[in-house]
């Protein structure tokens, strides 16, 4: 995918309009918000093309240096810049064409976390307790907020289901391709026979919206309060704090029993519905993208297996792009992790860059 000098030189002159803007003092409001998320979406490209035009530039300078005729010592430094930027400039105009691409809206959003036990009875519960953590420590890694909203726990120390929100600039773009079905190979702590079972968790990441962006009127919400219960009698709340929120046009519900405080719990409840109907509604919205998204990296969706950690071996295999790492501790503990996640985007990048040049 080859970009013009032009189409550079539209670029600077447009970011550089959007410099001046902000920098007049002129807007408030609206109008400086809007401005201000311009400037944050255009300036990796602008950067990128910046690059692009400056190889391009010594480029033609040096190969006037390199005419016959010229002084040899100075043809000998041009021949060697020559090389090295021949050599670099490939790179920047495919870096430059990642940039351009078309972007999720959502990417630069924070995100609910939604984790649950398929498969497997209490061993799948544990395991779903294991994707929990690792989420947790990547994001401590990443410099995200990793707060409990809701959780479900198991008698053994596992979660049935737990919702997480992640708050943090761009979130959703990089754990969007976790959604989909976790699949666990181990020998379960409750298997005295040493046999190797296979169990699932489910993951849903989900873009988190502003209020603005989903429409709740109360007249839609059945709101029920009740006692909470935990695992083993264990944090039994002795008040009615726990609260499920019904929207009546979809049917969606929402638990939370996490917080002791019957408003907080409302609050959190409140967030996670709101994350579910912007999701329903952007899978409306996309129609025909959201088909090409599937040809991508995968759609998401929870029935979709993804990935299978398989602790006798040490592996974890990503079943879209069939990478196979085998550094299962260290993806569960956190760090391993963004390696899975630069291969997929990667992936998806790769892919949508060969459609747009067909």
């Amino acid at each position: 995918m080859s970009i013009s000098d032009a189409r550079l030189a539209q670029i600077a002159a447009r970011f550089a309009e959007i410099e001046a803007r902000l920098a007049s003092g002129t807007l408030e409001g609206k109008d400086f918000i809007a401005a201000s998320r311009d400037y944050a979406e255009l300036e990796p490209v602008a950067k990128a093309a910046g690059a692009v035009a400056s190889m391009r530039g010594e480029l033609a300078s040096l190969a006037a240096l390199n005419e016959p005729g010229s002084d040899p010592e100075m043809r000998e430094l041009a021949e060697e810049e020559l090389a090295r930027i021949r050599a670099d400039l490939p790179r920047a105009e495919h870096a430059l064409a990642i940039a351009m691409l078309p972007r999720d809206a959502a990417d630069s959003r924070s995100a609910m976390l939604e984790v649950r036990a398929g498969t497997g009875g209490d061993e799948a519960a544990l395991f779903a307790a294991d994707l929990l953590r690792m989420y947790e420590r990547f994001s401590a890694e990443q410099g995200w907020r990793f707060e409990m909203v809701s959780a479900n726990a198991s008698d053994i120390g596992g979660f049935k289901e737990a919702v997480a929100e992640i708050s943090g600039n761009g979130v959703f773009a990089r754990l969007k391709f976790e959604s989909g079905v976790h699949r666990v190979q181990r020998v379960p702590v409750t298997e005295s026979g040493g046999r190797i079972h296979t169990s699932a968790a489910t993951v849903a990441v989900l873009p988190e919206p502003d209020e603005v962006d989903v429409a709740i009127e109360d007249r839609d919400l059945k709101i029920d309060v009740y006692r909470a219960s935990g695992a083993g009698g264990q944090h039994v709340n002795t008040t009615d704090s726990a609260v499920r929120i019904t929207h009546l046009p979809t049917g969606t519900v929402v638990t939370c029993q996490d917080g002791r405080s019957q408003h907080k719990n409302k609050e959190k409840a409140m967030a996670v519905l709101r994350a579910r109907l912007f999701e329903a509604q952007r899978d409306a919205a996309q129609g025909a993208e959201a088909e090409a998204r599937r040809a991508m990296v995968g759609s998401g969706d929870r029935s979709e297996r993804i990935r299978t950690y398989n602790f006798p071996q040490g592996r974890v295999t990503d079943h879209r792009i069939n990478l196979t790492l085998h550094r299962l501790p260290e993806i569960l503990e956190g760090p391993g992790l963004g390696e899975l996640i630069d291969a997929l985007t990667a992936e998806d990048q790769a892919k949508r860059l060969a459609a747009l040049g067909e």
